[in-house]
Formats: C-alpha cells, structure tokens, sequence
C-alpha cells in the first residue's frame, strides 16, 4: 500500500443499508470512495453496538480497495487477530480505550495490519507524541463517537493542525471522523487531513439501486477538500 497525502473519502457504512452490506459497499466503491469504513462498536467503549469481526469478514470480498476499521470497543488486544484475519488493511484503536496503548498498536502491526490511533475530541493531539513512530494512521474524532449523524465539532480542527506539524515528512495518515460534509471537509483539508470518513453525508439520497447520489456526495465532498488544500 503505497502512501499518500491525496484526500481520501472513506464512507461509512454505519449509513448503510445493514440488509445490503456486499452490495453497498460495491456501489460506494464503484461511485468513487477510496476506502471503506467500518464503524466497530460494543456498546461499552462507546453507548452503540454495531459490528464484529464476522461482518469484516463478510464484507471483505466485496471490498477491491482499503477496508479501514475503527475499533471503538474496550478492552481492544484480544480482538486484534480476529479482525486481522477477517482483511482488515487499517486497524485503529483509541488512546482513551486501554492502560497500554503502545503494546495494542505493536500488536495491530505484529497482525499484519496497518496501525490506526484514534483520538476523542477531549483528549490533546499531545496524547500522540509519544507514539508517532509506532502509527500509521491518526484518527481525530470530531464528534463524540457512538452514533452517526452528529453535528462537527469545531474545536478539533485546531487539534488536526497541531497534529500536522507533529507529524511532520512521517507518513501518516491524519483522518477525520465524524460529521465530514462538503462545508467541514475543507477546513479540516485545510488543517492537514487527508482521509474524511462520511457516513450520511455520502449515503444521502442514495441506495444501491440508485447509487448515483453516492457519487455525487463523494464527488461534492472531495472536490470541496481539494479546493482547500
């Protein structure tokens, strides 16, 4: 996987069809998206339950590009192999979600997966500092994770910044989850990210009988990041 700091839209299938899984992930695909997110959530870590490792699995065959997974769930390491082997490219874990952060992100890439950290919006980009060379990935939350369709908080793009600077020529990823449109996807372009995960705002109007507005959501975002860079 070759990397690079082009945008990157990742939709989330969190906004999906659950009835239709293969095929939306296809359509989203086929539309334009870059990589797939999966929204993994135990209704512990986080007040939702959504997915395992058995729906990544499931999925993954239908999956020709990156199929991004964003464990929200506590404790992390002992479903780090399950999610592995189910395909996952990228496996992110949160800072806030275990005692020793650093042994779950060796673990993530021990299990041949890339390495994703995510941070809540109440915790510093500092949180990272220490953990920059053991990263592949840096997900910013920009809303409290659990649920989808919530409203950007705007405070974290200053945070997207910092981490920016931090990061420095290392190649990671800065992603941006939570509330991505084509109104927020350039202030946080703007501010170094280059993945956006977007669940409703790319699922709007759209089905997989009709994925047309998929690729018009997709298009509109990315071109609105782009247009910041």
């Amino acid at each position: 996987m070759t990397f690079d700091r082009a945008i990157k839209i990742a939709p989330s299938i969190l906004s999906a069809d659950f009835a239709n899984f293969g095929q939306e992930c296809q359509a989203i695909e086929a539309q334009g998206a870059d990589w797939v997110h999966v929204d993994v959530m135990d209704g512990h870590f986080v007040p939702n339950i959504t997915f395992g490792p058995a729906t990544c699995k499931a999925i993954r065959p239908h999956i020709k590009g990156v199929m991004d997974v964003h464990l929200m769930i506590s404790p992390v390491d002992s479903y780090i192999e399950a999610f592995a082997a189910a395909g996952s490219d990228f496996i992110t874990a949160h800072v806030e979600a275990g005692p020793h952060i650093h042994r779950t992100l060796q673990a993530i890439r021990g299990a041949g997966a890339k390495a994703g950290l995510a941070l809540n919006p109440g915790t510093p980009a500092e949180a990272a500092a220490m953990l920059l060379d053991d990263v592949d990935l840096i997900c910013v939350m920009t809303v409290n994770p659990g649920f989808g369709g919530q409203k950007f908080i705007h405070s974290q793009v200053e945070k997207v910044r910092t981490l920016r600077a931090m990061i420095g020529d290392r190649p990671i990823h800065i992603e941006i989850d939570g509330g991505v449109d084509p109104v927020t996807a350039p202030l946080v372009a703007a501010a170094g990210a280059d993945v956006l995960v977007a669940g409703s705002a790319v699922f709007r109007g759209g089905s997989v009988s009709d994925p047309a507005p998929y690729g018009e959501n997709i298009r509109a975002i990315r071109a609105a990041a782009e247009a910041a860079v």
